[in-house]
């Protein structure tokens, strides 16, 4: 494929992230989903035992991926995960115990939880896995019943938790969770460009009605860092276009 524009909107169709992240942030992210796993699972088994292990660990490779590939989305952050693992653990014992078709359970306690998880503002997409696994369980975890979100579900999301604060305190561009860091003032725009307030952003997102993953303090430092490049373009422009007119004079 020849054409940049074509090979582009292809990127853009299959949703392909353009933005370039360094190789230290992809090592680094790595690392963290290993050490995220490595303390849940171990910890599991000191607390609970091999049998549990394996159960305790179902959704906990995608939490991992959000907690420390995307630490600074608005899905990762402690509400999303501990709300969103908790009512969907809840949703998916009562699919479990109430509900005696697989499909229609497993079904439900999905859907169930997708809702819940909208109207309480804690949307975490691995806890959809979490109401899917409980839902389809073993008689384990029948037996455990609603104990299950107790331990080892929650123990397992307090575990990750701690784990994804620890681990992302040691580097300090990121930031987890966010609200730990003060909250940056409103940038000062580029000249010919307008502040964009709270209300602004508010008003935007409310027009897409659809959750975005990014902060509003992230979006304000790229609104920031995209007009002051661009600032900092037409000031190169104006200077080389000076002295080119002198040349041209002289």
């Amino acid at each position: 494929m020849n054409n940049p524009s074509a090979a582009a909107s292809w990127l853009t169709m299959l949703g392909i992230e353009p933005s370039p992240v360094s190789h230290r942030e992809r090592l680094v992210s790595a690392l963290g989903g290993f050490v995220g796993i490595f303390a849940v699972y171990w910890t599991s088994r000191i607390l609970l035992g091999t049998a549990a292990s394996p159960i305790l660990v179902l959704s906990m490779g995608s939490t991992a991926a959000m907690l420390f590939a995307v630490p600074h989305g608005a899905l990762s952050q402690p509400w999303p995960l501990l709300g969103g693992h908790l009512v969907s653990g809840l949703i998916g014992i009562a699919c479990l115990l109430y509900v005696p078709d697989p499909l229609l359970a497993a079904s439900l306690a999905t859907g169930l939880a997708i809702g819940a998880m909208h109207y309480l503002r804690c949307i975490h997409p691995p806890a959809g896995a979490t109401a899917l696994a409980a839902a389809l369980g073993n008689e384990a975890v029948r037996t455990m019943g609603f104990g299950f979100v107790v331990a080892p579900l929650m123990l397992n999301v307090l575990i990750i938790l701690i784990a994804a604060i620890a681990f992302n305190a040691l580097f300090p561009w990121r930031r987890y969770p966010a609200a730990l860091v003060r909250r940056v003032t409103a940038p000062v725009p580029a000249a010919g460009y307008e502040a964009i307030s709270h209300e602004d952003f508010v008003f935007a997102l409310s027009q897409l009605d659809s959750f975005i993953d990014v902060s509003e303090e992230d979006l304000l430092r790229i609104y920031s860092l995209a007009t002051g490049r661009h600032r900092d373009m037409l000031a190169r422009a104006t200077e080389v276009g000076g002295s080119i007119s002198s040349s041209g004079s002289s």
